[in-house]
């Protein structure tokens, strides 16, 4: 049981005319017990839903495309359409297709990861998003980082790379000298930061205020009264939806950035 589940059952009897206080979310909300453990290693809720988004991701395309058909069938159509956008939405606009189609399976991968593991945000039973917690977009945005990295090196060679990276122009000229550490500073360490960060905290927020509202509904329909407790829980469904909308620009987001830093890594000046 997490800290959370703990906190809301010792409180379950207690509201606001008893002298108890409002028990609200915080760092304990996203702490859980673990399932069970092998040394230092514990398996816990967000691990087990980020195995889960592997299942749902693997089996929804497995079950669309393992058997196409000219004529397809409404799964197919769904798995045509998420394909479609992501290659044409988001490649194509970002990459160009000649550049980009060589990426398209590795960011269709990103993007369904990334929405996947959000949506649990709003699923019953789950109702926890994996990316607010920072090791997992961390290790998305390091396994882009090293992507850009290796790619930048492989098409420019070690000096074009270090030129690519550094934003190396003579046209910039006494500039240069004050421009270059900074770009460095910006694409090798900035960059991945910001790009784990971005994600991160946008999905931290949310499931924080999504836990307020739904707690605060709970605690005034024990201790105000119904009309109180109503009008936190239609924010609770209006953040609901909200969540929803802001679950897939994220992923939408994270790619995009993706497919920015590939295209830097390909191009000929940077």
């Amino acid at each position: 049981m997490s800290a959370d589940q703990v906190l809301a059952t010792s409180e379950a009897n207690c509201h606001i005319f008893e002298g108890c206080g409002f028990p609200a979310p915080g760092l304990h909300s996203f702490q859980f017990d673990p399932i069970f453990s092998i040394g230092r290693f514990h398996f816990d809720k967000p691990i087990l839903l980020a195995l889960l988004s592997t299942v749902v991701i693997v089996g929804f395309f497995w079950a669309a495309f393992s058997r196409p058909k000219v004529v397809p069938n409404k799964l197919q159509m769904i798995g045509e359409a998420g394909y479609d956008f992501v290659r044409r939405g988001i490649v194509y606009e970002t990459m160009g297709k000649k550049d980009g189609e060589k990426y398209v399976p590795f960011m269709v991968a990103l993007f369904f990861t990334v929405w996947v593991m959000n949506l649990w945000a709003i699923i019953p039973l789950a109702q926890f998003p994996v990316t607010s917690i920072i090791s997992f977009p961390a290790a998305l945005a390091i396994i882009v980082y090293l992507t850009w990295l290796i790619l930048t090196f492989k098409k420019h060679g070690w000096t074009g790379a270090w030129k690519n990276i550094s934003g190396y122009d003579k046209a910039l000229g006494p500039v240069l000298f004050l421009s270059m550490p900074i770009e460095v500073f910006s694409n090798l360490l900035v960059r991945p930061f910001t790009h784990a960060v971005r994600l991160f905290a946008n999905m931290f927020a949310g499931h924080t205020l999504l836990l307020l509202f739904t707690i605060a509904s709970y605690y005034l329909l024990n201790g105000i009264g119904v009309l109180y407790a109503s009008v936190s829980f239609v924010m609770t469904i209006v953040l609901v939806a909200f969540e929803l909308f802001i679950e897939a620009v994220q992923a939408y987001v994270f790619v995009l950035l993706a497919c920015n830093y590939v295209q830097g890594a390909l191009a000929e000046g940077h």
